[in-house]
């Protein structure tokens, strides 16, 4: 194949270029940039439109990151990649978004039976581990950590590494289910219209839950979503690798390895 293709809604539109492999969807902006792909067709690019694009770090809390709270090794793997990201996103002018649970006493009332017992398995499978973080969302963690994923809460709080780099201009959005985006009515949501982005960029844990429920509903809502690469953890054995795949296989666009945007030359035009 060699003719170009265009496709999508009216000012919306990806235009792919079969003999640079490249996806733009930056409609013709002046402010761009162009980074290359981890998964799916080998040689696949992608250019994004960096006025209208976000970076959404999805979790990193004290909850799943702390040793406090739990174990998680390929977590704690993400959060210097992440840091770097973080300073390119601002270098290049990519918004920066900070999506946590900050659960409400309003949120605790409504909550399904499903989501509130995806955090209780420590009761009950009648866990004997030392650590036991999953007792129930809004549960007292002891040991001053608070309330489990309430708002205001230390465990709540974004992880120290990474709050270190918080600044007054990134915006932060709260959530109540795995996924930040499951209804219109989510700060995620509206924040995305509020700020015209069209592309949002993820990071975060855990890969396969809630960083992946929020892109997939990013995705049939309409925006364009990446992934990436290093940048994300699981806890799920093999959870990261087969959610990547899926991405690949599907009509995501692929994720890229965060040590590309930090190369010279991968930069705003």
């Amino acid at each position: 194949m060699t003719t170009d293709l265009t496709f999508g809604p009216e000012g919306r539109e990806w235009h792919y270029t079969p003999s640079s492999k490249t996806y733009d969807m930056s409609n013709g902006s002046a402010k761009k940039i162009t980074i290359p792909t981890t998964e799916g067709p080998t040689d696949t690019s992608i250019t994004i439109d960096t006025a209208k694009s976000a970076l959404v770090v999805v979790d990193m809390q004290n909850f799943f990151l702390d040793e406090k709270c739990m174990k998680h090794p390929n977590g704690l793997k993400a959060v210097e990649p992440t840091i770097k990201t973080i300073e390119w996103c601002r270098k290049v002018g990519i918004r920066v978004i900070w999506l946590n649970w900050g659960l409400t006493d309003e949120d605790l009332k409504t909550l399904p039976a499903g989501v509130r017992r995806g955090f209780m398995k420590d009761i009950i499978l009648n866990s004997s581990t030392p650590i036991k973080p999953y007792t129930g969302l809004g549960s007292d963690l002891g040991d001053g950590k608070g309330p489990c994923l309430m708002a205001g809460s230390w465990n709540a709080d974004i992880y120290p590494p990474l709050e270190a780099l918080v600044k007054a201009e990134d915006l932060h959005c709260a959530k109540n289910r795995m996924s930040g985006m499951w209804s219109e009515d989510q700060p995620l949501f509206k924040t995305l219209v509020e700020e015209e982005i069209e592309t949002a960029m993820f990071t975060g844990v855990n890969t396969d839950q809630c960083v992946g429920g929020t892109l997939v509903d990013a995705y049939n809502k309409g925006w364009n979503c990446v992934m990436i690469d290093d940048c994300c953890g699981t806890t799920t054995a093999g959870g990261k690798e087969v959610f990547f795949h899926n991405i690949s296989v599907s009509s995501f666009p692929s994720c890229f390895p965060y040590q590309e945007v930090l190369k010279e030359g991968h930069d705003t035009k």
